[in-house]
C-alpha cells in the first residue's frame, strides 16, 4: 500500500513517500490528498499557537462582524491562507520538477490531488463563538474561524478516494476523464484523480512492495476492513489457540514486596489463508 511520512525537523519539514506513491493508483491519490492536508493542518495549527516565527494567527478577520447580530471577530483564527501557502512550496515544486516521459501525467495528477487536500482542510473550515453579556446573556458574540480535526478531514477525504475519478494519462491541454462518454463532466478541485487502476493488494508481490494478506491476523465477527471475509479476499481464514501466560492478582505484601499469582488464559486467534 502506498504510504508516507513527514515530520518536523527544526522547524522545517521533511517528507518521504514509498515506491507505490508513484503508480498513479486510487491509493496513490489518497496518499497525496491527505499528506498535502496533513502538512497544512499541521503548519496551520502551529502558526495558531506560536510554535512558528514566519505566522501567527489571521489577523484580517479582527475587524468586522455584524454588529446588528450581536457579533464580531476577534480570538486567533486559523491562518489557513499561510498553511496552504507553505503546502503548495513544499509538496508542489519537487513535483514540477520531475522529469521523464511518464512524469507529466503522473506529476499533474498528484498535483491535483495535492491541492484537492488542501481544498478539504479550506471547505470544512468553521466559526467557533464565544458569548459575553451579563449572567451568560450571550448579548454579544467574539467569532473566530477554525479548522475542522483532522479525524473529520480524513473522512472527508476517503469519501472522495471511494469516488475518485479515472483520468487520461495522456495530458493535452488539461486533465480529461478516461471515459469518453465521461469527458464532458467537469473535473471539481476537490475530486481525486488515479490513471491507473490498483494492483491486487490481497496477493504478495516482492516488485512493487505489496506483502499481501496472507498470514495476517484478522477479526472473525467484525463486518470492518479488519474483518476476516473482507481482509482475507475471500480466501478463508485458520483458527488456533494461543495460550497466555501473565501475572495477576498482584497484592503488596509488608514488607517489601509484591506478590502475584501466574494466570493462563486461552484465545482464539484467527489468520487469513
Amino acid at each position: 500500500f502506498c504510504s508516507s511520512t513527514w515530520k518536523v525537523i527544526r522547524g522545517s519539514y521533511e517528507v518521504t513517500y514509498s515506491c507505490l506513491c508513484f503508480l498513479g493508483t486510487k491509493e496513490t491519490a489518497f496518499i497525496y490528498a491527505v499528506t498535502s492536508a496533513g502538512l497544512v493542518h499541521s503548519v496551520t495549527r502551529s502558526c495558531s499557537v506560536g510554535n512558528m516565527t514566519e505566522c501567527s494567527c489571521d489577523m484580517n478577520l479582527r475587524h468586522g462582524g455584524s454588529a446588528s447580530e450581536g457579533w464580531h471577530w476577534g480570538g486567533c483564527s486559523d491562518d489557513i491562507h499561510y498553511g496552504m501557502s507553505f503546502s503548495r512550496k513544499f509538496l508542489d515544486v519537487p513535483i514540477k520538477n520531475m522529469t521523464g516521459k511518464s512524469g507529466s501525467g503522473l506529476a499533474a495528477m498528484n498535483l491535483h490531488n495535492n491541492e484537492a487536500g488542501r481544498q478539504a482542510v479550506a471547505k470544512l473550515m468553521s466559526v467557533d463563538c464565544r458569548c459575553h453579556g451579563v449572567s451568560g446573556s450571550c448579548a454579544v458574540k467574539t467569532c473566530w474561524k477554525t479548522m475542522s480535526s483532522f479525524e473529520k478531514i480524513g473522512r472527508f477525504l476517503k469519501d472522495k478516494y471511494e469516488n475518485s475519478i479515472q483520468i487520461s494519462d495522456r495530458l493535452k491541454k488539461k486533465l480529461r476523464r478516461k471515459e469518453k462518454s465521461q469527458r464532458k463532466i467537469p473535473i471539481g478541485k476537490e475530486d481525486l484523480l488515479y490513471v491507473n487502476k490498483s494492483p491486487n493488494y490481497c496477493v504478495e508481490d516482492q516488485n512493487l512492495g505489496i506483502p499481501g494478506t496472507q498470514g495476517r491476523e484478522c477479526n472473525r465477527t467484525s463486518e470492518g476492513p479488519d474483518g476476516c471475509n473482507l481482509l482475507c479476499c475471500g480466501r478463508g481464514y485458520n483458527t488456533h489457540v494461543v495460550r497466555h501466560v501473565e501475572r495477576c492478582e498482584c497484592k503488596f505484601v509488608w514488607c517489601c514486596y509484591v506478590r502475584c499469582r501466574r494466570c493462563e488464559t486461552m484465545t482464539d486467534v484467527h489468520t487469513c489463508k
